[in-house]
């Protein structure tokens, strides 16, 4: 009887316990303690960012033109300067073309990889090779470090590189399911397989998944260059010769060439009459370096530097100024700041007009 009322007891004991809230039911879950859940709100946002990062590119007509302050080239230059690897980042410059293609499509690797769990490490290995890469050139001269976002995604990507995807919601784990059913094995490998059959499951895994990735690499390598390519030429064509949106007007205080006819020392930068009044056109300086050509009145050219002065990226000709698409910083057409985190204006440019060319001034 003693034995019954304690049963008894103890199921009424927790009949009357409280309902757990939703927060305890979520902090019981056994799932949180499982890897491939823990890491999989950080590798669904890395996915999407470095697939977006590198699509993106893809897409950007400028991106691979050489002349644009907005491309690849031109944030190659500005990146070199100062960088502890300046010297491998000036060769890449000499090769943007190829080296851009390279990043993009690493970028989309690395993203891909870590969406659908395909070579997990591998990809996360990728990603932070990446990131360090712009770590040590586009963010070195953030200060305090921690502003810049680089030197954040090289540690973010480190737990997928060392747990991996955890088996979860991954094309590789199916694949090696796939693999062990093949060879007529368990699911679900036991402790009674030897280290050899191990072995031989994970070569076919690999295999397979190299297979698959190689495949799904070579259209994305082919479509994108392609895209990327074809929008550089059609960019090209389209903007030769041409000028930037019209619609701002530089006070003559700030002209630092009006030449005088006769006048022909300096390195061409435009003629004349390629400028329109009211307009603006990119060249790049002697020594690399993207700037800004421009026409406010009929007898006035102004030419400033397209490096922001915030952290040296290139900045764009937008409506009657420019602006950093950066960090946002924003200029009127002398080069003043009007706006963001810039410390300073733009650096003016000397250069002189004579015999209907625009010239630098040596």
């Amino acid at each position: 009887m003693s034995t019954k009322r304690a049963t008894a007891s103890k199921i009424a004991s927790r009949g009357s316990s409280p309902p757990k809230n939703g927060w305890q039911q979520l902090s019981e879950d056994p799932r949180l303690g499982e890897v491939g859940w823990v890491l999989l709100p950080l590798r669904a946002f890395l996915a999407v960012t470095f697939l977006y990062a590198g699509l993106s590119k893809l897409f950007d007509r400028n991106y691979l033109d050489a002349s644009s302050p907005l491309g690849v080239r031109s944030q190659m230059l500005h990146a070199s300067v100062g960088s502890p690897i300046s010297g491998l980042v000036s060769f890449s410059a000499h090769h943007a073309t190829l080296v851009g293609l390279m990043i993009a499509f690493a970028e989309v690797a690395a993203g891909l990889g870590a969406l659908l769990g395909l070579f997990t490490r591998a990809a996360a290995a990728l990603g932070l090779l990446l990131a360090l890469s712009f770590f040590l050139t586009a963010s070195w001269h953030t200060s305090p470090y921690y502003f810049g976002s680089d030197i954040v995604f090289v540690f973010a990507w480190t737990p997928l590189l060392i747990a991996g995807d955890g088996g979860l919601l991954s094309v590789g784990t199916v694949i090696r399911r796939r693999v062990r059913q093949g060879m007529r094995l368990p699911a679900a490998p036991n402790q009674r397989e030897s280290a050899a059959l191990t072995a031989r499951v994970d070569r076919r895994t690999t295999l397979s998944s190299g297979i698959i990735a190689g495949t799904v690499g070579a259209v994305l390598v082919a479509a994108g260059s392609g895209l990327a390519l074809g929008r550089r030429r059609a960019g090209a064509g389209a903007g030769a010769g041409a000028s930037a949106s019209t619609g701002g007007t530089v006070s003559t205080a700030s002209t630092s060439g009006t030449g005088t006819p006769g006048a022909a020392a300096g390195r061409v930068i435009a003629n004349v009459s390629d400028v329109a009044v009211g307009s603006a056109k990119s060249f790049t300086t002697a020594n690399g370096n993207p700037a800004w050509l421009l026409h406010p009145t009929a007898a006035t050219f102004t030419a400033v530097s397209a490096i922001c002065t915030h952290q040296g990226c290139p900045v764009q000709w937008v409506g009657n100024g420019f602006q950093c698409p950066c960090h946002g910083a924003t200029y009127d057409a002398n080069g003043t700041v009007t706006g963001g985190p810039a410390p300073a204006p733009l650096a003016l440019i000397p250069i002189n007009v004579a015999n209907g060319h625009v010239r630098t001034t040596p």
